[in-house]
């Protein structure tokens, strides 16, 4: 396992919003992390983050504790994260918000040309401000960026929400893409059609417990356990 979460408790304030939950991602693997509003699938990302820390459990990277480790220091060590709200320096250019992206981490090194092969349109939006950019070009930033980084895992959280179904077909070509580069996903998506599309094995939160966990192909081919955990 390149990621391994086991057993985090994770509150906000005095309020519980992850109980024991434990996960792995294995090297070049993608998961689907689903569930309902509130279930806790974002919780568990900010805590593997270090946005929320977990009073309980411990979190492992790469053979690594990051338990404690200070955000910044995570994406050194080469996580990733595609946050839903893209989050992009709203008055820098294209191309300023993608170079200060770029770092060393122990994992391969992506060039600013790379991107523009998976996303097209980048290139000519580089002397753009990311204020004028639509939801769509916002996405293609958001994920170049993460893959300058140099990651060995990349976080999707809700990478579908607002998009065109062509951007959302480049999204999906993207996580194929690391798939073939060894790169693990964790794909956080109100959409389980389009998560389990991708994804290797699947894990369901249901108010901040682990409710399932299995392969994905079984959750996407059995439309009975779908309906009971998911609702769709």
């Amino acid at each position: 396992m390149i990621l391994e979460v086991q057993g985090i408790d994770t509150f906000y304030g005095e309020t519980q919003a992850l109980y024991g939950v434990s996960l792995g991602v294995s090297k070049g693997e993608v998961l689907a992390l689903l569930g309902a509003n509130g279930a806790g699938k974002t919780t568990t990302i900010r805590s593997i983050l270090g946005l929320t820390r977990p009073r309980r459990g411990n979190i492992r990277f790469n053979g690594g504790d990051i338990t404690r480790a200070p955000t910044h220091m995570i994406a050194r060590a080469g996580i990733c994260w595609v946050p839903d709200d893209r989050r992009l320096c709203p008055t820098l250019t294209v191309a300023k918000n993608l170079r200060i992206a770029i770092k060393k981490t122990p994992f391969r090194a992506w060039t600013i040309n790379e991107t523009f092969s998976i996303f097209s349109p980048l290139e000519y939006l580089m002397h753009r401000d990311a204020e004028n950019l639509s939801g769509g070009e916002m996405q293609m930033v958001s994920i170049a960026r993460a893959l300058l980084g140099s990651p060995g895992l990349v976080l999707f959280d809700e990478p579908s929400q607002g998009l065109a179904p062509k951007v959302v077909s480049d999204v999906l070509a993207t996580v194929r893409r690391l798939k073939q580069e060894g790169i693990a996903s964790v794909v956080v998506e109100q959409n389980a059609e389009i998560a389990l599309s991708v994804a290797d094995r699947a894990v369901v939160l249901d108010r901040g417990t682990v409710a399932w966990s299995g392969d994905a192909a079984t959750l996407r081919d059995d439309d009975a356990l779908r309906q009971r955990l998911l609702g769709v």
